[in-house]
């Protein structure tokens, strides 16, 4: 989790976490990590920090490895006009500290000067290479283009190899925040632009087709924008969790709440309508960013907590909750409960 400050835009402090040995049922006190995953000088005036942290087991080293993305302040506010970069840290599950972040060298190019990981859901494949979604831009420019980024991780330094195809729309500020799955031998890729969301496809996890908005399997819009979307893959389903208009929640700022899920069709690339299900209410508050996690073969878990600003979310019950919705998968097909 991140400390937030609500008066103002993406204002955020150091990486804190909890740590639940019994499945969730009980949790230890929340650690902020102010020394290694807090902020640092930058400059004479301002500060970088990492944010949009996203931790996944990497299980061909056995370690806990997160990436995000960094971020400049000055005068605790943000820069809006600056260099960017991927973040990781690797965790230390007997000391519950983690690693200090470092940075993803990238390829000298100015398209990848504003370039990160924030966000995003990564694929790690059997021999160990991770498949990293970033977006990127040079600075100052306006719009990002995604693409993955192939990278070896030996349990201690997290370098790069290769990127694939490089995917935008000329829409506002293009692709960004991608989200990536692997599912019966193809990759999907879903991405976020300001007035829709994007899916595409690939048979290598690097080179995907042309980006499409994502539709219901009877031909309208999804109803997703300008807020991120990630996967749920399971071993007989293809998974999206999402935001959308259209749910009685015009009062929710980008519509970013209730929190949906619904299977894919791995083919056509549309949301089965019928299959559509609250993972997390609306409760007046934002639920736009979230994360998933694969507890094991029977559960998947999609954490989020209620974004307070802006408007007045507690008029309609928010207070902050962090949410974990457990999926609980039965056997042996793909029917699924959440709780």
């Amino acid at each position: 989790m991140q400390r937030l400050n609500l008066q103002r835009s993406d204002v955020a402090y150091s990486i804190a976490s909890t740590v639940s040995v019994d499945g969730g049922k009980s949790w230890t006190h929340l650690m902020e990590h102010t020394l290694t995953l807090g902020r640092r000088p930058f400059g004479a005036d301002r500060e970088e920090a990492i944010g949009d942290f996203t931790p996944k087991w990497h299980a061909p080293t056995g370690k806990l490895l997160a990436t995000g993305h960094t971020v400049i302040y000055k005068d605790d506010k943000l820069v809006t006009v600056r260099p960017r970069d991927t973040g990781w840290s690797v965790y230390n599950p007997n000391t519950h500290t983690w690693s200090s972040w470092a940075k993803l060298v990238m390829p000298a190019d100015p398209k990848f000067s504003s370039g990160g990981a924030g966000s995003t859901q990564r694929v790690d494949l059997p021999n160990g290479d991770i498949l990293l979604p970033i977006y990127s831009k040079e600075v100052g420019a306006k719009a990002y283009f995604t693409t993955v980024v192939r990278c070896r991780f030996d349990g201690k330094d997290l370098r790069y190899v290769e990127h694939g195809s490089e995917h935008t729309v000329n829409i506002d500020r293009g692709l960004s925040e991608p989200s990536l799955a692997q599912f019966h031998g193809k990759f999907y890729l879903t991405m976020r632009n300001d007035r829709a969301a994007y899916v595409a496809m690939s048979s290598d996890g690097l080179h995907f087709d042309k980006p499409r908005t994502w539709a219901f399997d009877n031909g309208t819009d999804l109803g997703s924008y300008d807020t991120q979307a990630h996967w749920v893959t399971h071993r007989d389903g293809l998974f999206l969790v999402y935001t959308r208009r259209g749910a009685s929640n015009d009062h929710v700022a980008r519509h970013r709440a209730p929190l949906f899920m619904a299977q894919v069709d791995p083919d056509s690339l549309v949301v089965i309508r019928a299959t559509e299900r609250i993972l997390v209410p609306n409760q007046g508050a934002q639920l736009g960013n979230f994360g998933v996690v694969d507890v094991n073969e029977r559960e998947t878990w999609v954490t989020t907590s209620e974004g307070m600003s802006p408007g007045n979310p507690t008029r309609f019950g928010a207070n902050g909750r962090v949410y974990a919705a457990r999926i609980l998968w039965a056997t042996p097909n793909s029917v699924w409960n959440q709780h």
